[in-house]
């Protein structure tokens, strides 16, 4: 467990994922064990979405990748890199073709090993600001390499309407409940406000567009994604992916409360 604080603000770290936010003892993640999601956050890369209609299968320029949903980022350990008071840098490494145990296998997935043909390396970074928590995702490896990624953060609801206001369009939580396990798009986007006992402005660079999520009244996923995986079927998940031609590729996420 690490744990960084600025002024009023500390965060709790654990093994790179965060599992607490809180300013002037306002806690605004989802709690690990509270009813909704197992987690409170996590990173969906090389893809995005569901790959069963698939075979678990999804294209690229060297073949095809053996991938669950939302990829197999998430089956790898970060290794923590550096920290101080306030910042914190965590970092997982693959190399192409290694097979990875899935975790979802046998009880909710019939693949029991993933792997991707590319070399990458993932970097998270937590950094705490004046005014906020700034997330840093940096993304290197093989010239050519495709992926998406997006940010699955889980945020803790205090009242019973919360709601989402993107520019001058407001999204209540029935919304996103009605779509349900799809989640809510929301296209070319990179600021919203969550409007709950406090308000929480989450502002990204990179991304490009939200997507949000939730089957419970007591917390929302407000997820930053490069692509939204139902806008295709599932064997075309390819049609989605960013490439790689930069040695290192940043996308920053920040939450704000005010």
């Amino acid at each position: 467990m690490i744990l960084l604080s600025t002024g009023n603000q500390t965060i709790k770290i654990d093994a790179g994922e965060l599992i607490g936010y809180t300013v002037d003892g306002h806690e605004y993640i989802h709690q690990k064990g509270s009813p909704g999601w197992r987690n409170s956050d996590t990173e969906m890369f090389p893809i995005i979405g569901p790959t069963e209609m698939a075979d678990f299968k999804v294209k690229t320029p060297r073949g095809t990748a053996i991938q669950d949903q939302h990829g197999l980022l998430r089956e790898l350990e970060y290794e923590l890199v550096q920290h101080s008071d306030h910042h914190a840098v965590f970092q997982k490494k693959y190399l192409a073709n290694t097979p990875v145990k899935n975790s979802k296998f046998p009880d909710k997935s019939s693949v029991n090993e993933l792997f991707w043909p590319y070399s990458f390396t993932f970097v998270k970074q937590f950094e705490l600001q004046e005014n906020g928590l700034k997330i840093t995702f940096k993304v290197s490896g093989e010239t050519g390499m495709p992926f998406m990624l997006g940010y699955h953060p889980a945020f803790k609801l205090h009242t019973r309407k919360p709601i989402i206001e993107i520019d001058e369009r407001n999204i209540d939580l029935a919304q996103v409940l009605e779509v349900g396990g799809r989640a809510l798009q929301v296209e070319n986007c990179e600021t919203l406000i969550l409007k709950d006992a406090m308000r929480l402005k989450i502002k990204t660079q990179g991304f490009g567009n939200f997507m949000l999520w939730t089957e419970v009244p007591t917390m929302i996923c407000i997820e930053p994604i490069t692509f939204y995986p139902y806008a295709v079927e599932q064997h075309n998940l390819n049609k989605g992916f960013m490439v790689l031609n930069e040695k290192e590729v940043n996308f920053v996420v920040r939450i704000m409360p005010f």
